[in-house]
């Protein structure tokens, strides 16, 4: 080993999900949304005006962050935005887990918090779900040095009662709690109105899944004004200009057309449900997700077997290995009612 080598940063790193690039593929193993973004996206996307590209964008965001700041009646300043919520959540690690305590958060859960945390040397103490895969609150009661999980959680899609989250805010009142809402929009109750209340409290959402932007990077917290400048203070000493000219126009667009947005999101819900029906008569087990995706197990047949006879079908899904109690699951993203009906019939065929 070189002399160098000694001092090299060295994690494990994230693996996201496969990008595979097949021909009649039915891809339902990333979670993203499959219906194309809102007209009035594609508008503003034809109509940018190419020669923007020579200047810098904005670094303050602002065409999008007040767009954010009028959808959820909140102020500008309660806004912070960045590419995609993991850089978003990154800057919250960055900014906030400097404790020599250790953050929590669950032991089956959205598989970046780990990694951010052996990159940022940030000391962590995973809290293990019960048997139901749902969270235990009094396992964050103990004393720490900040709380992050997601709600709904991924993979599991289980939701947590709006109820229990306040429960784990007012226990932690001298560290950072972070609520992670990619999927938000699929079910629950948002902890967003309880930011008013606790001057601790940050709730993270994004574009990638409810809004048909993952190709965009567009993610957001929303807190009290306090957090979101210390956030931007970090931001602009690591990347002034993280959100391009062209996100930002296809952000606000988006969020110009509530009535798409619902439309879109009502379809996936609904073929999540039926799906969930489906998934059920043929023998399968899981929680009542309230996401786009389904975490679901079948006890007759492993995992890894329907993984690999699905994928010579060109249907493509996602399989954990770790941790181990989750290794008989798939995650499988909610995708057109056409593309489920193709999933389920396969399925039918191959338990028969």
């Amino acid at each position: 080993m070189k002399a160098w080598e000694k001092n090299i940063r060295k994690v494990v790193p994230y693996v996201p999900g496969e990008q595979p690039n097949q021909p009649d593929m039915i891809k339902l193993n990333t979670n993203e949304n499959p219906y194309p973004p809102a007209p009035g996206v594609v508008d503003a996307i034809k109509s940018f005006d190419t020669d923007r590209l020579r200047l810098y964008p904005d670094p303050t965001a602002k065409i999008l962050v007040d767009a954010l700041a009028a959808e959820y009646g909140l102020k500008p300043e309660n806004i912070f935005v960045g590419v995609g919520s993991d850089d978003v959540l990154a800057m919250i690690y960055l900014t906030f887990f400097n404790s020599d305590k250790p953050i929590f958060f669950p032991d089956i859960t959205y598989s970046f918090y780990d990694v951010w945390a052996d990159e940022f040397r940030v000391p962590y103490e995973v809290q293990p779900l019960n048997d139901d895969f749902t969270i235990n609150k009094s396992d964050y009661y103990k004393e720490n040095g900040g709380v992050i999980f997601p709600n709904p959680n991924a993979p599991t899609g289980i939701i947590m009662e709006l109820s229990e989250i306040e429960d784990i805010i007012q226990a932690n009142p001298d560290v950072i709690v972070v609520v992670d809402e990619a999927y938000i929009d699929f079910g629950g109750v948002s902890a967003l109105p309880l930011i008013e209340k606790y001057d601790n409290l940050i709730v993270v959402q994004t574009f990638s899944k409810s809004r048909s932007l993952a190709g965009m990077r567009i993610g957001y917290a929303m807190a009290q004004p306090k957090l979101i400048r210390y956030m931007n203070d970090v931001k602009y000493s690591f990347n002034s200009y993280t959100m391009n000219q062209l996100t930002l126009a296809a952000g606000a667009a988006a969020l110009a057309d509530r009535a798409y947005f619902d439309e879109t999101r009502n379809k996936i819900i609904a073929t999540r449900e039926r799906t969930k029906k489906e998934l059920a008569a043929l023998g399968f087990v899981f929680g009542d997700s309230k996401s786009n995706f389904i975490f679901a197990s079948h006890p007759k047949v492993s995992a890894e077997e329907l993984m690999g006879a699905l994928r010579e079908q060109n249907i493509y899904v996602r399989h954990f290995t770790h941790p181990e109690r989750i290794r008989n699951y798939l995650r499988i993203s909610i995708g057109t009612d056409a593309e489920m009906d193709a999933l389920i019939a396969f399925l039918k065929n191959y338990l028969a």
